[in-house]
């Protein structure tokens, strides 16, 4: 882990009270409630169709609420302007995608969106914060490259750049280390937690348990729409809790480097 995360006193920026969400008939999240402060990085966790993304949909003001509340720095996400919310909060989706093929530079513009005026011309503290974001995310030497001739690893950095470069004091992450390389996924977990070390509360949907016991401050674990544990990643990951919430027998140690939880699967071999 980067750094220490933020005393327990500091106020949440995030702040989910009871909220409950339905596709239709069918029900997303019931009853889920969580906080996130200005600099700690906080890891969503559970098995497919638990709400986790639904979640982060909430957060980011792109649904809102059947019950219950979410406050984002204040504001209701859901029915604040969208340009109020844009500089608050930057989401990194899933599958972030661009249809022109424009260079990087360009995309990592367009993340100045929230602070530009009416005409959208980029001043001297957009280019500053555009530059400074490439070299965060290691793409100055990329910055006139077509985002169509770049590689999937290096686009997902282009999108962290984009984020970063809109100055937010959230940042969400959804999926961020999906169909990435374990290189290019411990990058990403990497600029994740320098964002939150230089005071961003960073919230991450994530599908590797042991990334997520490497680089988070604490675990939100939800299954079925609630949550079902909450803390530390060492609290959090018991093989006991793993094998009721994923159903799947795993045996639990740490790693003898750092420290962190490992879970590894524990499933029998045919012979």
């Amino acid at each position: 882990m980067i750094g220490a995360p933020p005393p327990p006193t500091a106020e949440p920026i995030v702040d989910v009270r009871g909220v409950s969400f339905r596709y239709g008939a069918r029900g997303a999240l019931e009853n889920v409630s969580f906080t996130a402060r200005a600099g700690e990085f906080v890891g969503l966790l559970g098995p497919n169709g638990a709400g986790k993304s639904t979640l982060v949909r909430l957060v980011a003001g792109l649904a809102a609420p059947s019950a219950g509340s979410v406050r984002l720095a204040g504001l209701d996400p859901a029915h604040a302007p969208r340009r109020a919310v844009a500089q608050v909060c930057a989401l990194v989706p899933q599958e972030p995608r661009i249809g022109w093929p424009f260079t990087v530079r360009e995309a990592v513009m367009m993340g100045r969106a929230p602070r530009q005026g009416l005409l959208a011309l980029p001043t001297r503290f957009d280019h500053g914060a555009v530059q400074g974001a490439l070299a965060a995310c290691d793409l100055v030497h990329l910055a006139d490259r077509r985002l169509d001739a770049l590689s999937g690893g290096e686009r997902r950095r282009v999108f962290f750049a984009r984020a970063l470069a809109q100055e937010p004091r959230v940042l969400l992450l959804d999926e961020p280390t999906a169909f990435l390389d374990l290189g290019h996924q411990v990058m990403v977990m990497r600029m994740a937690e320098v964002a939150a070390r230089g005071g961003l509360c960073v919230v991450a949907v994530l599908h590797d348990l042991n990334l997520a016991a490497a680089a988070c401050d604490r675990l939100v674990v939800l299954s079925r729409g609630r949550v079902v544990a909450e803390g530390p990643p060492a609290d959090v990951l018991t093989a006991e809790r793993v094998r009721e919430v994923w159903d799947v027998p795993v045996w639990r140690g740490e790693n003898g480097v750092t420290g962190a939880p490992v879970v590894l699967p524990a499933l029998p071999r045919d012979r």
